[in-house]
């Protein structure tokens, strides 16, 4: 279906065909950044979105990592695990909670984030430009916008661990 839009082979209606373009839009955004952002800052779409978290929740614990990305406690704490070892990101003792540690960034991590910002922002904008005006985008935007909203207030899709 390379080029096509799922609802061009689909018969069993509009929905299915949504799924499908929703799914692998991400998917390719996904990765076309994920590439760009290892070229240039020698780190992954994963790695980015975490240093963003941390940049904006400095002290955040490893469950709110899991939270804000739908991801298991223990995929989250392998992404914190990654980003201490790599410099990006410190732990220290949580002050109420010593069974739990928060997350900080590091300096090298703070301008890391920054740097990779930029690459992010224009990546971004040059696969979405072609395809859609910035009334466009408003639109999807506020429509996703409110499908997450929708989903995150049911738990949809939220990981057992």
């Amino acid at each position: 279906m390379e080029g096509k839009s799922a609802q061009d082979g689909a018969s069993s209606g509009p929905l299915p065909a949504l799924f499908d373009d929703l799914v692998r839009c991400e998917t390719r955004l996904y990765n076309a950044i994920g590439d760009r952002l290892q070229a240039r800052h020698g780190l992954t779409t994963a790695q980015f979105e975490a240093l963003r978290l941390l940049r904006a929740r400095p002290g955040a614990r490893v469950g709110e990592l899991a939270t804000a990305f739908v991801i298991g406690a223990g995929a989250a704490s392998k992404v914190a695990d990654r980003l201490v070892a790599r410099g990006w990101a410190r732990r220290r003792p949580n002050p109420q909670d010593r069974r739990s540690a928060l997350l900080d960034l590091t300096l090298e991590g703070g301008d890391l984030v920054d740097a990779a910002e930029t690459t992010f922002t224009t990546a971004l904008a040059e696969l979405l430009d072609p395809a859609l005006d910035p009334a466009t985008v408003a639109v999807v935007a506020r429509a996703l916008a409110g499908l997450r909203a929708s989903l995150e207030g049911e738990g949809a899709g939220t990981p057992a661990g």
